[in-house]
This record gives C-alpha cells, structure tokens and sequence, in this order.
C-alpha cells in the first residue's frame, strides 16, 4: 500500500484552518550552558504545555474536524487522556458532542478534564490498544468522525503546524528534540523541517516505539509501561508517521522514568513551569545527557504536555 506523506503544503493548509482557534505558544532562549550543555550552544524552549487544554494536540484536533463533514451524532476518538481532552475542547467550541474512550491508566487529571469539556467519557481497557478497540465498536454503531490521535493524515498535518510556528520563532535550528509517542508530534515536527535540521525522537526507556521501529526498519509491537505511559504509551507508532520518521528522524535517544520526574522537578524548581511526564521527556535527553550538544549548536525543545499531577511535580 502507498502513503500518502504529510507535507508542507498540507500544515500550511492545516494552519489556515486551526489559526483561529489555537494559541502561538511562547518560547524561551535559556541561558548559556543551561542544563549542562555547552556553554556557546544555544537552547530554545517551546511551551506547547500553555496550548488549549495543555498540551499540543488541540492543533489536529481542530484540523480534523474542520477538514471533515461532522456528522449528526459529531465525533469520537480513543485516548490515553492529551488527545482526548483536545477534541472534547474542539467539539465544544465548534458545537458538536464528542465520546471519548480513554484506559484505565489515563490519569484522573486528564479523565476529569475531559468531562469538564462537555464530553461522554468511557474508560475501558488496560491501554490504548483496548480503548481503541472499544471506540471501533462504538463508532459501528453511531457513525460519528473517528478522530485518530496520532495515525490519520489531519492530525499529523495540524500538529505540524507546531513546527511551522516554531521555525518563524527561532529560525535555522540545527536540532530540535521532541517526545515521541504514536508519532503523531514528532510526524508532523519532521514533516514541516524535513532535512533541514535534525529531528530528534526522545522516548521513556519502558515505551521505545520508534526507537525500536527505526532498529528493525518497520513499525513493530513493543511493551509499554512507566510515568509517561498515558501520554507516550502507543504500543507501536502509526504508519503515516513511519513514512516520515524513517527518512526525516536522525536519531531516538531512550531516557529513564528517574529522570523524567527529575526534569519535571527541574522545570517546575527552575522556571515554574508545570510539564507533566510526556511533556518533559523531550527535555529528560538534555537533563540525563543521553543528548549532548556539540560546540555553537542551535537546539529547540518541545514542552508539550502540562497535564500533570501537581503533588508530582513541586
């Protein structure tokens, strides 16, 4: 089967759409030698965190249904809590009902947030794969808008209109690192830059689902579990991101549960910013040092999740 890649054209077309509807998130140039790099390399943060309902997935959110017909019975998705909370927002600002299904690990933060947005909420399953298997099932049965969160070309072209605010932020980036879960984030980052910097997978040590595709050459199934697992716990990445990332990805770099809260701890101590797990695991590279940057090197990271526990972060 052939793939239809995401491109350019397509997160131009996606931003013209969504530019209404979502925030052009700040971005911060930390000081020199910040998190242990280089003191000449320079470090940009991206607060994708302070996008509508925290986290950056309202952007494919708002992209979906604004490139579909939304039928009566409006739309449905499956979600391990960022995604969802994204399109119950859309629905509601767009005026049509959203069902979410979320596992049972999504965290009661995000459950509550999806609620708070107006949206039926159904938990079922240990994980992603069972709460998308329910969602399936119920979408036979209503016919509404299946709203992928990571594998549909929509959402990888609204969430790469991320990249396309950042490159006019902070333009001629040589690196840019972003937390990689089904693909949809980093699908989107890689398809706006292309070969124009390096993209950078940064993935929790127990969720290595691109690190491990881009060993074997193809997706594959892997185990998933640890903190970040709501957000980053796509047991295999989706096909459309695939086509990108295998030639678009430099490299996926595994950082530790440890350190992933230490970032969160570090990001709140530090600049009191509040990320939860996944949102933090782009920076975890920097922090652990499983990422060094060389000598005047220009690097962008994503912080792109705050939907965090508090008790976990101060």
């Amino acid at each position: 089967m052939v793939w239809l890649m995401t491109t350019q054209t397509d997160i131009e077309q996606a931003w013209a759409r969504i530019a209404p509807y979502v925030r052009v998130t700040p971005v911060m140039q930390m000081e020199r030698g910040a998190f242990g790099t280089p003191p000449d390399s320079e470090i940009y943060l991206k607060f994708e965190m302070m996008q509508h309902t925290g986290s950056f997935k309202a952007r494919g959110a708002f992209n979906g249904m604004l490139s579909h017909t939304v039928p009566a019975n409006g739309v449905i998705t499956a979600s391990g809590g960022n995604h969802g909370a994204a399109v119950a927002y859309a629905a509601q600002i767009l005026g049509y009902p959203a069902e979410i299904f979320v596992p049972k690990i999504a965290s009661p933060v995000k459950i509550e947030r999806l609620r708070h947005y107006g949206a039926q909420v159904n938990v079922v399953g240990d994980n992603y794969l069972g709460a998308f298997a329910a969602m399936q099932a119920r979408q036979h049965e209503t016919g509404a808008l299946t709203l992928h969160a990571y594998d549909q070309a929509t959402t990888l072209a609204g969430q790469g209109t991320c990249g396309r605010e950042f490159d006019q932020q902070v333009p001629h980036l040589d690196t840019i690192l972003v937390a990689c879960g089904g693909g949809g984030f980093i699908g989107g980052i890689a398809a706006w830059y292309g070969q124009r910097a390096r993209i950078i997978s940064v993935e929790p040590e127990n969720a290595p689902s691109l690190a491990r595709a881009l060993e074997a050459g193809q997706p594959v199934n892997v185990p998933v579990s640890g903190i970040a697992a709501d957000s980053l716990g796509a047991t295999q990445v989706g096909k459309l991101m695939w086509e990108i990332a295998k030639n678009n990805v430099s490299q996926a770099v595994l950082v530790s549960d440890e350190v992933i809260r230490q970032t969160q701890r570090l990001l709140w101590r530090e600049l009191r910013v509040v990320a939860e797990p996944g949102g933090a695991t782009a920076l975890a590279a920097l922090v652990s040092g499983q990422y060094r940057p060389k000598a005047g090197e220009r690097v962008g990271v994503l912080v792109c999740g705050g939907n965090a526990d508090l008790s976990a972060v101060a």
